[in-house]
């Protein structure tokens, strides 16, 4: 055991002073008998200890069993009082000292606290006092520290020690395990804030911080919807996958003749939200009127299932219950709440613009004129334009969640490279919160799980952003004829190439009186099928880009990711979209790979010869060996006047390094051996061995020896080594500024690769309804004229969730109904018959057919 928890746990448990019964009579002045000592207090020890559930449960029954002892009882032999137990042990009376609640001290110390900190605790004070609802990790060392109630909170969540040290209880995580743990304390409902060390000791030995502490500073603030966008934590392995992470924004007023919202509530409300994917840049606005149920909003929530929650106060009561319903203990939701009454007046849309312009300015100044020519072309980046025209309450929850990623430094991806779409639309369907539920949508009515839902069913996609992706095709079916049959288009057509094993092109002759060439081709079920499973295998691209953006991608993950759009792109343009017109044995023929043109597009935007270009240009830049040791000083390939400052930091090391290795040709004269050289033992480098009986000047300095020699390091080297080391610290210094001013040049392109990312996720949910169409045997649905009566017929068909579930025992139904004749059913039968299964099974082929889907049927 270690000597200092030895001694913490001897004192815990001291004993203590013995207070006699009998009172003391009071002492004769005139007695020669000393006063009796005063009595020692018992030491004041605190320490948190964390036990899981089921340990802390069984502690507990341990010892309230201990606790519960019967009075004196007979032998039943002897007849005889049996002894009675001895005293609670000492291992019981450690148990029940930790379960006591302790109370450590909080790191808000008052006037009348005349207590001494030392540097390092004087600048925990100052930053809690700055940011006192954050969860602090102080870098100090190789180690993570908390400090006083963070400390309690850190022990109990990470089940680590905590202890007290000096002022404050302390606990501490190594630091290459920064990522495991900032994650376990968000998805515990924290906000994180890392706290790292601002300056490296060679800079600090050359600074005017010499004698001081390291100089601190707040680096990273993660939540749960900043984390996966965040530096040095996002990014991982153990990210969140498909699951979404929208930091949703929500804000009212009143529809009575007031308009204000107070805590009484309104039955009628008027509600502006705005959700932000901060980790893919997507951005969702609306604005609706609501009744007393809250419906609409209910429905939005259930759609995008934000994992942070932003209240714009004032709000009515039933706003308020619905949101805190949702957040409540077993979702991990975060939740915060924050004032607009400084957007009264139009405050709101003077906030954003003010916001647009300083990032405009800050970064790139006709950024601004490129999203406006993008919105005119036809982009859903949003411009300047459409965030004025935006309705005043979702422009509010704009405003406040600018103001809310501000602190976390993450509001350019909302000004500059987020893509706006309305909540409701012309072009898709809102699904009602009740339609949802009841319909098994997103997830089942028994465990609330996606097993057994129709997402889970229809998703058969290979990667994770086509997943995403498909989660909103699935909640917000089509309303637009065109539309529909253009997705219905793509997917009979892959569909039906999944079936045959020649190529799947088409030829067609000009000349009819020629017989048909088989030509081989790559099929397109084959190439979509192996670039999709290698996009399966590779990293979440679309975070990627968009981590990118934000300047928190580490060389590593901008490689990775930009190699495997170029990888992909290259593969689709193996397909041949546009005709092509060949030779064979003197008869001309067209060969046409893809016919659908919702295919065509996709693939020319994903496999974009600009787009490819600029991936190959960029990883040309980069030196790959170093990105994968991390080794920013060799990253960047300089050509021409490309970062000149890089390539003076990298001269002026080389010059050290030389300097350093050329003060041998003076030793060897002093010394007079020619065959003197330097040496390296246990990482210390340039060390000069020589025997132990030699002279040396008394100005060396001695660093190791064994029995027949011993090590120096002379004074210039010293001094040599000393610059070595500040130029290297310079060079990082200088080369990770060159690595942010790389990904800065990015932002030209992001508009680009995210749309051929949105391509790629789109081919892949195509990809996945020509699955499911092909394994369940699906046909595809007809659509009547808009001059016909409205009606829905279906022959044989079959509920789509329960037809998985049941396998071969679920029995096929027809369903005839029409505007004209047949509007409506009267379904009858007992319990339990399937009454309810039908008419779901309906609302599902119903809802499939307009998901762009193929139906169920025989």
């Amino acid at each position: 055991m270690d000597k200092l928890k030895q001694q913490v746990i001897s004192r815990f448990f001291a004993p203590k002073p013995k207070i006699s019964s009998n009172p003391t009579p009071p002492s004769n002045p005139s007695s020669s008998s000393p006063p009796p000592p005063p009595p020692i207090s018992p030491p004041n020890v605190k320490t948190t200890v964390s036990f899981s559930p089921s340990k802390r449960k069984l502690l507990s029954a341990h010892l309230a069993s201990s606790a519960k002892r019967p009075k004196t009882k007979l032998s039943p032999h002897t007849h005889n009082p049996v002894p009675p137990q001895p005293n609670p042990s000492l291992h019981q009376k450690f148990l029940q000292k930790l379960l006591e609640p302790s109370s450590p001290p909080l790191l808000e110390p008052s006037e009348s606290d005349h207590k001494k900190y030392t540097p390092l605790e004087q600048q925990v004070v100052d930053l809690k006092s700055k940011y006192p609802d954050v969860l602090l990790m102080v870098e100090v060392g190789y180690r993570f520290r908390f400090f006083g109630k963070d400390a309690e909170i850190a022990a109990k969540v990470l089940g680590i020690y905590a202890h007290m040290d000096r002022n404050f209880l302390t606990a501490s995580v190594p630091t290459f395990r920064l990522n495991v743990h900032v994650r376990r304390l968000v998805s515990a409902g924290y906000k994180v804030g890392v706290v790292k060390q601002t300056e490296t000791a060679a800079i600090k030995a050359h600074g005017s911080n010499r004698v001081g502490p390291f100089c601190r500073g707040l680096s990273a603030l993660y939540t749960k919807a900043t984390l996966e966008a965040a530096e040095d934590v996002g990014g991982k392995d153990e990210g969140c996958g498909a699951e979404s992470n929208y930091l949703f924004c929500v804000v009212e007023k009143g529809l009575e003749s007031s308009g204000s919202v107070s805590n009484c509530g309104c039955v009628d409300v008027r509600v502006g939200v705005v959700g932000v994917e901060i980790s893919t840049g997507d951005v969702f606005y609306g604005e609706f009127d609501d009744g007393v149920m809250r419906s609409g909003l209910e429905a939005v929530v259930l759609s995008l299932a934000p994992a942070e929650l932003l209240l714009g106060e004032p709000l009515s009561k039933q706003t308020e219950k619905l949101l805190l319903a949702y957040a409540g203990p077993a979702s991990n939701v975060r939740l915060e709440h924050a004032s607009r009454d400084c957007f009264k007046g139009g405050g709101a849309l003077g906030e954003v613009m003010s916001v647009y312009e300083k990032v405009a300015e800050d970064n790139f100044a006709d950024n601004v004129n490129q999203l406006e020519e993008a919105a005119e072309q036809g982009n859903s980046h949003c411009s300047i334009q459409g965030v004025m025209n935006m309705p005043d309450l979702a422009l509010q929850a704009l405003a406040l969640t600018i103001r809310h990623l501000s602190q976390f430094g993450l509001e350019r991806i909302v000004c500059l490279g987020a893509s706006f779409r309305p909540l409701s639309s012309s072009m898709e369907m809102n699904l009602s919160a009740n339609t949802l539920q009841q319909l098994e949508i997103l997830k089942n009515n028994s465990d609330g799980s996606e097993s057994g839902s129709l997402l889970k069913i229809m998703n058969h996609c290979l990667t994770i952003y086509g997943s995403r992706l498909l989660r909103h095709w699935v909640t917000h079916p089509l309303c637009d004829r065109n539309m529909i049959s253009a997705r219905l288009d793509a997917v009979s057509e892959i569909s039906l190439s999944m079936g045959s094993y020649k190529g799947s092109q088409r030829i067609v002759e000009i000349d009819a009186e020629d017989s048909d060439v088989t030509i081989v081709q790559p099929e397109l079920s084959c190439v979509l099928s192996s670039v999709l499973t290698y996009l399966g295998r590779s990293p979440d691209i679309q975070r990627g880009i968009t981590r990118i953006f934000h300047r928190t991608a580490t060389p590593a993950e901008f490689i990775a990711v930009i190699q495997t759009i170029l990888s992909a792109g290259k593969q689709l343009q193996r397909l041949c979209i546009d005709e092509e017109y060949e030779d064979y044995g003197g008869r001309k023929v067209c060969i046409v790979t893809v016919q659908s043109a919702l295919l065509k597009r996709l693939i020319l935007t994903a496999s974009s010869s600009n787009v490819l270009g600029k991936a190959a240009k960029l990883l040309s830049t980069l030196n790959k060996e170093a990105a994968d040791k991390g080794d920013l000083t060799d990253l960047i390939i300089i050509s021409k006047d490309q970062f000149p400052e890089v390539a003076r930091a990298r001269k002026a090391v080389q010059l050290a390094k030389e300097k350093l290795d050329n003060l041998i040709a003076l030793y060897r004269r002093q010394l007079g051996k020619h065959n003197l050289e330097f040496i390296c033992v246990s990482g210390t480098t340039h060390l000069i061995e020589l025997p132990i009986d030699a002279n040396v000047p008394s100005n060396w300095v001695k660093v190791n020896s064994t029995k027949k020699t011993v090590r120096y390091h002379p004074p210039e080297v010293l001094t040599a080594l000393d610059q070595l080391r500040l130029a290297n610290e310079e060079l990082i210094i200088i080369c990770r500024a060159a690595w942010g001013t790389f990904l800065r040049e990015f932002e030209e392109y992001y508009v680009e690769f995210q749309a051929a990312v949105q391509a790629l996720a789109a081919l892949d949910c195509l990809h996945s309804l020509a699955t499911l169409s092909r394994n369940k045997n699906y046909v595809r649905p007809n659509f009547v004229d808009d001059n016909e009566p409205v009606q829905i017929k279906i022959h044989s068909g079959r509920h789509p969730v329960l037809e998985t579930i049941l396998q071969d025992g679920f029995v096929p139904n027809d369903t005839t109904l029409h505007a004209n004749r047949e509007y409506c059913q009267i379904v009858t039968g007992p319990n339990m018959g399937g009454k309810s299964c039908y008419i779901r099974q309906v609302a599902l082929i119903a809802m499939m057919a307009q998901q762009h889907q193929l139906l169920c049927l025989y």
